[in-house]
């Protein structure tokens, strides 16, 4: 930001084109938002409906009708690659309709807040310098240690990342307790500790040897703090930029409003454009409440619902209109009800598969087929709900010859807890190996995050999720080649990740549903679509009809809204080839997807088609994990048999010691629970406890029913 461009010449302003050759390519509704009168204009935007097309070409109206000069609009939007989608639309602009919008500001919160902080910073602070923090984590370390506090790297990570939410929630240290517990919000630690290590972090920043740390939040904190706080620079401010654009405003934290507040002072020349039914980073402070409540802070905007949709077919957008058409809550009454503009393509597809490697290798097949038949490889994505089920795609994508690459992720063998895992594990080779080689593998690991249950912080779960498909995959391994001992093994692993393609732009995309946002594929395959993965299990923990649970509908809709043409949908029954198929399809999917599986799919347990598990005690649906294996509610009463726990532990221990693993790869506390609760008397009644496989019962399962029986 220069003084000197502070206003654009009347030069400038000669030579508009016509209005009509903005609008000649335009839907109504797109029309409509473009030629909506100068001060508060709300645009929905439903995915696919011409959105970056309608924002650009609303600034060049307002450009070409004299109500604001170029260099007067500031266009923010969330990521530098929007912001460079918006200043090409908006060169294009010039280049074919001779507008010049070349000088509108079109860029992300924080790199605007970053040049302003640069331009106001000498006079709001004086001499003090300040430098950017690029990375909080040593920092935070060092606040940690300073608190006395035992934080390995990925509780550093979750630390910083519970610090980003509360800055970007506008919560100081002082408030972080008390807004856990109003929001209900998962912690990585105790909330009191977080809290402790937050304001110490803030003390640390503070005139660290004569220069002002900042952090990406504080850009905008600072940004804001200087236009609220002086009449001077919120003067200048606001004679520069008279007109503003706000994308994707679903996302927009109280943060990034207060910064926007305090740019628009008590103006309106406002045009916002987003979605609510796309929301799905309420966990970084995400919230689409400003959307929502936009009418209500400004009686007068325009409200334009933009519906038609041009990326996908019609058969596409009716599955994605009937994925949202169930969500509840707030957000329900602001769904958009798509409308398919493109010529009718191919229906959506779904399949169930026994386990996860079938259904890896029928991706492939499909992904080969449509290769052959004229797809670029670019144009086809494989998207899934968390980033360690990509492991069993990049081994069959291999495995057919097909190159991929990970977005928004290392792929599975390059993340750094697998190669802490592999090193481990190279270094026990030449060591006396139990019989239980799969129990052995998960001793090592336990020391890396393999813990019994998936720990509450973001990034030791994600370890925790990769390690566990490592486990996994360890026992797929050795069910198939039993004598296989730890050598062997390592070989295996290491001869795996060497063949795995390097990434490539050519390649199939493998990526999470979160790192898909804002991209679209001619061909999308939804993989893994299981209760328990999507939504996943932590979300319901909150109760099925939670906001987290939601959230993950909405996952969905994104997901399949990515789509251009082919869209697959699928699922498996189990992990493992030969494990228990107890999983069920994802509850989102009810009424949707067909009551017979597709694509000549294994018929699945007559048990599991289309049952609810209900609890033995009140008959009520049975949604999480633990009340699933108990098979009652987790607050009905137990009928535990309490000796029988009691000697199920005993007996757990003594056999761990043998084997010399940890307790829990025996069974978890839940299974024994469960075990003492249900009392099994055969193997049948058994193996019906999730969790206990074929081999486990094979293993473990005479010594267990023999402390049943002699209870009974």
């Amino acid at each position: 930001m220069r003084p000197e461009n502070m206003s654009d010449t009347p030069a400038m302003m000669e030579a508009m084109p016509s209005v009509d050759s903005l609008l000649g390519d335009l839907d109504d509704e797109q029309r409509e938002a473009v030629v909506a009168p100068r001060g508060p204009v709300c645009v929905l935007a439903g995915a696919g409906t011409g959105k970056t097309r309608t924002i650009t070409r609303r600034i060049a109206n307002l450009v070409v009708g004299g109500h604001v000069a170029p260099g007067q609009v500031l266009a923010v939007t969330f990521t530098a690659r929007a912001a460079g989608e918006m200043r090409s639309r908006l060169r294009a602009l010039g280049d074919q309709a001779g507008v010049p919008t070349a000088a509108v500001q079109a860029v992300t919160f924080h790199a605007a807040a970053r040049r302003q902080l640069q331009y106001f910073w000498p006079r709001v602070v004086g001499d003090t310098a300040w430098q950017l923090l690029d990375s909080k984590f040593a920092v935070v370390a060092q606040a940690a240690n300073r608190a006395a506090i035992q934080a390995s790297t990925d509780d550093v990570r979750d630390l910083a990342g519970e610090i980003e939410w509360a800055k970007a929630s506008l919560i100081t240290p002082e408030q972080y307790v008390t807004a856990v517990a109003r929001t209900r919000r998962d912690v990585p630690m105790d909330a009191n500790t977080v809290a402790k290590v937050y304001a110490g972090y803030e003390k640390l920043k503070t005139h660290r040897d004569g220069t002002a740390l900042l952090d990406f939040d504080d850009l905008l904190l600072h940004t804001a703090a200087a236009i609220e706080n002086d009449a001077a620079v919120a003067q200048e401010f606001r004679d520069r930029y008279r007109c503003f654009v706000v994308d994707e405003y679903q996302d927009v934290t109280p943060l990034q409003q207060r910064v926007l507040d305090a740019w628009l002072g008590n103006r309106d020349d406002l045009t916002v454009v987003g979605d609510a039914n796309q929301t799905i980073y309420s966990f970084t402070g995400a919230t689409p409440r400003f959307l929502l409540d936009f009418s209500r802070r400004f009686p007068e905007a325009t409200v334009v619902r933009l519906e038609r949709d041009y990326r996908s077919t019609p058969e596409v957008v009716s599955l994605a209109n009937r994925v949202i058409a169930a969500a509840r809550g707030r957000m329900a009454g602001s769904k958009l009800h798509l409308i398919g503009q493109r010529d009718p393509g191919p229906k959506p597809t779904f399949a169930e598969h026994p386990d996860e490697v079938a259904e890896a290798s029928a991706v492939a097949k499909k992904v080969a087929k449509l290769i052959d038949n004229g797809t670029a490889p670019a144009e086809i994505a494989v998207l899934y709900r968390i980033n360690a089920q990509s492991e069993v795609y990049e081994e069959a994508l291999t495995e057919a010859g097909i190159a991929f690459q990970v977005r928004g992720g290392e792929g599975f063998f390059s993340r750094q807890e697998i190669r802490q895992a592999l090193i481990a594990l190279q270094r026990n080779v030449g060591r006396e190996t139990p019989g239980d080689l799969p129990g052995f593998v998960r001793g090592i690991l336990e020391p890396l995050g393999l813990t019994e249950e998936p720990p509450s912080g973001t990034k030791a779960r994600e370890r925790w999720e990769a390690l566990t498909a490592l486990a996994e995959l360890v026992d797929d391994e050795v069910a198939q080649r039993p004598s296989l001992d730890l050598s062997a093994l390592v070989g295996e692993l290491r001869q795996r990740a060497d063949s795995r393609h390097p990434p490539v732009v050519q390649g199939v995309t493998l990526a999470s549903l979160h790192a898909a946002k804002g991209l679209e594929w001619d061909a999308v395959f939804l993989v893994g679509l299981a209760d328990g993965t999507l939504p996943i299990s932590h979300a319901l923990a909150h109760g099925p009809d939670s906001e987290a649970v939601e959230e993950e509908r909405r996952l969905l809709y994104v997901g399949v809204t990515r789509a251009r043409v082919h869209l697959s949908l699928s699922w498996a029954l189990a992990r493992t080839p030969g494990g228990r198929q107890g999983r069920r399809p994802s509850r989102f999917l009810n009424g949707i997807a067909p009551q017979t599986p597709a694509d000549n799919a294994p018929a699945r347990p007559k048990r599991a088609r289309g049952a609810t598990p209900r609890c033995r005690v009140c008959n009520g649906a049975l949604t999480t994990p633990t009340a699933i294996m108990l098979r009652r509610c987790e607050n009905c009463p137990s009928d535990i048999d309490e000796q029988l726990l009691v000697e199920l532990k005993e007996w757990r221990l003594r056999t761990s010691q043998e084997l010399k693993v940890p307790a829990y790869v025996v069974f978890t506390d839940n299974t024994l629970i469960a075990i003492a609760e249900t009392l099994p008397t055969d193997a049948a009644a058994l193996v019906a406890i999730p969790g206990i496989g074929a081999r486990k019962l094979e293993q473990y399962g005479p010594d267990v029913l023999a402390l049943v029986n002699a209870r009974s």
